[in-house]
């Protein structure tokens, strides 16, 4: 792996805080989403809050000097938060073409759209991305690089934890879905077939839904709506679950930034070492897993020296915790 230069931590330093700007002022402007409008009932006027696009929502009273200083105040308010999103907005594009110059940019765009809509959802602590992709919010965790070949990947899982209410959640997504979400980032996404948990895009780049094993917590399926994905339980990932997460913010192909929510890097090394040990694992995926356990594993102890591997996850089975002395 290659460690950051002095310009591309200043940078990368800077991306995090413009974005964290940039987060406020667009969940700010949200709640100007739906707008107000005057609404006759009949043959009187009403000022009229919608709070989604089939035009459902609440009255806020008869027309009057009041309401119509509600209106007068809400249109302001929409104009000064469009304008505040439009000034940080360009500051982030300026700072994405020095991202770019800089060879900071690394995240596929397909994977930052989704994950961008996801935050702008309000979704962001709902997700979890593991696997491959969790790597590049590692990389700027820690200001290093690793090699391309760790990297490539034409897919991205997404972890939901299953404890969650899915009645907040489906609300969040408007009724849509995962799916619908994810024709927002790329209006190419479909699912792969009929109640599964993979969509795909026109460029074959896959989204995949999963959880934890249920056992016999719950006899129901995991999805948001009709025609939606289907969550796919997948064996040990309810240790990554427990586990402690960490939060970054990488740069994505455009030089935007990214924020990623990912499994402690301990845990993703421990696991992908324990996943490379298991006979029902894909041969060929096997090298690659211990190749990423063991990548992970010297980022942490290079970059990341606070996270101590002696103070063992206990979040962790037995069986993924014994893989440590593979990893030194």
């Amino acid at each position: 792996m290659k460690p950051f230069s002095n310009q591309q931590r200043l940078h990368q330093v800077n991306s995090e805080q413009l974005f964290e700007n940039y987060r406020t002022a667009a969940n700010h402007s949200k709640v100007y989403t739906y707008g107000m409008r005057w609404k006759a009932v009949r043959g009187k006027e009403y000022l009229f809050k919608d709070r989604d696009r089939s035009g459902n929502g609440r009255s806020l009273g008869p027309k009057s000097v009041a309401t119509e200083a509600l209106l007068a105040n809400f249109n302001a308010g929409r104009a000064a938060a469009q304008e505040r999103l439009q000034l940080i907005t360009a500051g982030l594009e300026e700072q994405a073409r020095l991202n770019k110059a800089l060879r900071l940019n690394r995240v596929p765009r397909v994977i930052a759209r989704v994950l961008r809509e996801l935050d702008l959802a309000g979704l962001h602590g709902d997700f979890t991305v593991i696997g491959t992709q969790a790597l590049y919010a590692y990389e700027a965790a820690a200001g290093a690089h690793f090699i391309l070949e760790l990297l490539a990947s034409g897919d991205v899982d997404l972890l939901y934890d299953a404890r969650k209410k899915l009645t907040v959640v489906s609300e969040k997504l408007d009724g849509n879905g995962l799916l619908g979400l994810l024709k927002k980032a790329d209006r190419t996404f479909e699912c792969i077939r009929e109640n599964g948990y993979r969509a795909a895009n026109a460029g074959q780049f896959m989204v995949d839904l999963v959880v934890a094993p249920g056992g016999m917590r719950a006899a129901t399926s995991v999805t948001f709506a009709e025609a939606d994905l289907i969550a796919a339980e997948v064996p040990g990932l309810q240790w990554l679950l427990n586990s402690p997460n960490l939060e970054a913010v990488a740069i994505d192909e455009d030089g935007w930034p990214v924020p990623m929510r990912v499994p402690d890097p301990r845990a993703f090394a421990l696991h992908k070492a324990w996943l490379s040990s298991q006979k029902t694992r894909e041969p060929l995926k096997k090298p690659r897993d211990f190749d990423q356990a063991q990548a992970v594993a010297k980022l942490v102890r290079d970059y990341l020296p606070h996270l101590k591997f002696e103070n063992t996850l206990t979040s962790l089975h037995g069986d993924v915790r014994k893989m440590l002395p593979l990893l030194k």
